[in-house]
């Protein structure tokens, strides 16, 4: 799976940076489209058929090459998720993080690959740390405080999956009642911290969590509010 995972991961980098390179060639010419691939594939059409943009033609016909290059390697980079997503539901480890709230089959893998049985991290912070899920911490006056969570050493790629998932969970919990005490610990760290903030802190506790699983070979049982 750790093959097929870097296979992907070199997949999505492509994409990325072919989409950044179309989005700087139209900002040469004033025209913006919004981060993700969804938004470019919506407006490069019309920009590219708008007739008074004033953009040149042969200018087009690049544009338009890059963005069937790019589509190819979408499809490309879709075949290799759909392909991890079958093998991780035969994977008994990735089957129990998929247990942790906005844990989803590509989140699973990368705890997994990330992680492995604990081994390599003394504590849950320590393994937090490497995927850049622990806030900074510096010293004032005799006083320790709390600040951005550092992204120094971190698997990005990891930690945005992990982040997208905490805040697919926040925004679930927001509008009903609790059903856990971690929902409910959630649910009042929003109303202090707001939901940014609310999620970088659950996707902390999930790669905490996820470690002691791994470590002791256990299954996650969230305790629900009676």
């Amino acid at each position: 799976m750790q093959s097929t995972e870097r296979a992907r991961n070199l997949a999505l980098t492509h994409v990325i940076a072919q989409s950044n390179q179309i989005r700087g060639l139209l900002l040469e010419f004033g025209i913006v489209i919004p981060q993700g691939i969804n938004s470019l594939r919506r407006n490069l059409p019309m920009i590219l058929e708008d007739a008074e943009n004033d953009l040149p033609d042969s200018f087009r016909q690049i544009v338009m090459s890059l963005w069937e290059h790019l589509e190819v390697q979408i499809e490309h980079a879709d075949a290799i998720t759909s392909s991890l997503k079958g093998t991780i539901e035969s994977n008994q480890v990735c089957q129990k993080l998929m247990k942790l709230e906005g844990v989803g089959p590509i989140g699973a893998l990368g705890l997994s690959l990330k992680l492995g049985k604990g081994e390599h991290y003394s504590n849950g912070r320590n393994a937090a740390a490497s995927i850049g899920l622990t806030p900074k911490q510096h010293s004032s006056g005799g006083k320790e405080h709390i600040g951005h969570i550092s992204k120094q050493c971190a698997d990005k790629r990891l930690r945005a999956t992990l982040y997208q998932g905490a805040l697919s969970v926040v925004s679930l919990v927001i509008n009903r009642p609790p059903k856990t005490n971690k929902e409910q610990w959630l649910k009042a760290l929003i109303a202090r911290r707001g939901k940014k903030v609310a999620a970088i802190a659950l996707a902390n506790k999930t790669v905490r969590t996820a470690y002691a699983i791994l470590k002791s070979d256990s299954e996650y049982e969230p305790q629900v509010i009676v």
